[in-house]
């Protein structure tokens, strides 16, 4: 297909971008564009799933974002890496595969315009999205193009941490993507065979086998193009960057913008659409004006909880260059061997306090001491747990430093810019202690590495995150869904004020969830698909979700 005018135009081919594509040409009759301003997914450290901090801490694949500094973390400009590639950042993430909590669910579907939301709504698109190795049930998909697998936890600290929860009267949870998400267990991965299953290897790769879907990638999207004097208007395309030349491609029905919770916001505000005083600074006209576009920015904050290891089992041993070169060479020839795992294979959620209705604290637990990204490479043996809040009340934004689309934004999450969160995140720690505190860790636990054991008090606790603490990667909330004033999109992501455009991605969650965001990314665009095709919604689910019955009176 050669011509430039489409049904619909996708503008990012990440985890909404990639479902959508799929998606949408199931009907022959559609013609379907897909624009990705990164590169092909060919490198073998994508498709290698120990390899993921290669591709995450470079700008090959990456767009390398920086934020501003964030003022209540020292003045640090934090890293925030999103995806420049096909798969978006489902092919430069950790892979780790969480849905989130059923409550986070029924608090979308609480506000106006978004009933439809409910965990008995989006439960069907999970298991419709899902094929996991270990068979499906009324939860979990067996037939779904996503690939999901779940850690085997061969490595004795993955049932140390788990085992020293349960010493610590937390419960033990098979399946925290089913009934029961508290408690701590093993964890699922979008892993199969051996490699990573991302979004285009689920959904791209097949669609781009039919003759109604082109994809292009290194195109860069200006802005979305409106029908001059349309009233609302009305998105006709988008222009894209080729050279010193600006393209003009026309989508007949309409525009979807899946850039995720950095770029469709800057898209947006590009295109005129934002709170009118900042565009109208930049000299950009007023095409709708909606205050919310890049507000209401949301992530998840970790940080590690290191101690040495008193037994040399760690991958410590697998990051000198002889065990690389063995561990690539088992994993091209036979798939298998440490290559083949993200080493996030046990973690869990817990409850931070007494009245908290369900997990406010996500585990990822890894038998090494090591940054996430592999900036701060292991220098001995030891493990660590990943601890953050998963409910974070700070809120930062999303803002155009010119209106030059190859400018990065600026970006500002203002972390624990709140008592709550920092409470939370002092728990964490401290809770997290206790679990390593137990008589599981006693053959494995040398001395506190970071936070040392120094670090007590609220004010040392609170130093110490300041200066260690990280982004979990996890960014949304930045064109939400909703009905009042500060909403971007409506419950079925048309945005407000125009026509013919939609935004599609992690953007549009009214709040962050209980946990990593690639799978209910994957979700959403599941269930919107239905929506743009016009289909009748898969039938609700009745399955029941655990919740505490003492939740009111005891923490764990």
């Amino acid at each position: 297909m050669t011509t430039d005018f489409f049904d619909y135009i996708i503008v990012g081919a990440g985890s909404a971008g990639c479902v959508l594509a799929n998606r949408l040409t199931e009907d022959p009759q559609l013609r379907v564009l897909v624009l990705e301003a990164g590169p092909a997914d060919h490198s073998l450290f994508i498709h290698m799933p120990s390899a993921f901090a290669y591709p995450l801490a470079n700008d090959r694949y990456n767009w390398y974002y920086h934020t501003d500094p964030e003022p209540f973390m020292d003045q640090r400009s934090m890293y925030c890496p999103r995806g420049r590639v096909l798969g978006g950042s489902s092919s430069i993430n950790g892979m780790v595969y969480i849905r989130g909590h059923a409550l986070d669910y029924e608090g979308w579907a609480s506000r106006p315009g978004l009933a439809n939301w409910s965990y008995a709504d989006c439960l069907p698109y999970f298991r419709k999205a899902e094929h996991r190795a270990r068979g499906g049930d009324a939860y979990r998909g067996d037939s779904g193009p996503l690939k999901v697998s779940t850690g085997a936890c061969r490595n004795p600290l993955y049932s140390a941490f788990i085992e020293a929860g349960q010493q610590a009267g937390y419960a033990y949870t098979d399946d925290m993507n089913g009934y029961r998400q508290e408690g701590l267990g093993p964890m699922d991965m979008t892993v199969h065979k051996g490699r990573r299953c991302s979004a285009a290897v689920a959904y791209l790769r097949p669609a781009m086998k039919r003759p109604n879907l082109q994809v292009r990638t290194r195109a860069l999207v200006a802005r979305v193009a409106f029908e001059p004097g349309s009233s609302p208007p009305r998105a006709i395309g988008v222009q894209v960057v080729n050279g010193q030349r600006i393209d003009l491609l026309r989508a007949s029905r309409e525009v979807i913008l899946c850039g995720g919770a950095i770029n469709s916001p800057q898209l947006l505000q590009l295109s005129g659409i934002g709170d009118p005083d900042a565009l109208r600074h930049l000299g950009i006209a007023v095409l709708a004006p909606l205050r919310g576009v890049g507000a209401n920015l949301q992530d998840h904050l970790e940080t590690y909880v290191q101690y040495a290891c008193k037994e040399p089992i760690t991958l410590y041993g697998a990051m000198n260059w002889r065990a690389k070169l063995r561990i690539g060479a088992q994993w091209l020839l036979q798939g298998t061997g440490l290559g083949a795992t993200n080493h996030f294979e046990s973690g869990g959620f817990i409850r931070s306090a007494a009245g908290v209705r369900h997990p406010d604290l996500q585990y990822h637990f890894l038998p090494m001491a090591i940054s996430y990204d592999g900036s701060a490479p292991a220098s001995f043996h030891g493990f660590q747990a990943h601890v953050g809040p998963m409910r974070p009340t700070s809120r930062g934004h999303v803002r155009l430093r010119s209106a030059d689309p190859k400018e990065p934004p600026q970006i500002l999450f203002n972390y624990m810019a709140t008592e709550q969160d920092r409470k939370e995140m002092r728990a964490g720690i401290r809770l997290t202690r206790e679990i390593f505190a137990q008589p599981a860790f006693d053959r494995f636990r040398g001395r506190a590495v970071c936070p040392t054991d120094a670090v007590q008090t609220d004010a040392e606790i609170d130093a110490h995150i300041r200066a260690h603490g990280e982004s979990a990667l996890h960014p949304s909330c930045s064109c939400r869904m909703g009905s009042d004033e500060w909403a971007v999109t409506d419950g079925s992501a048309r945005v407000h004020g125009v026509a013919g455009l939609r935004v599609v991605d992690a953007s549009i969650m009214p709040d962050v969830v209980s946990g990593n965001l690639n799978a209910p990314t994957i979700m959403l665009a599941e269930k919107l698909a239905d929506t743009i095709c016009g289909k009748t919604p898969l039938p609700r689910s009745d399955m029941p979700y655990f919740v505490h019955p003492q939740y009111k009176s005891v923490q764990r």
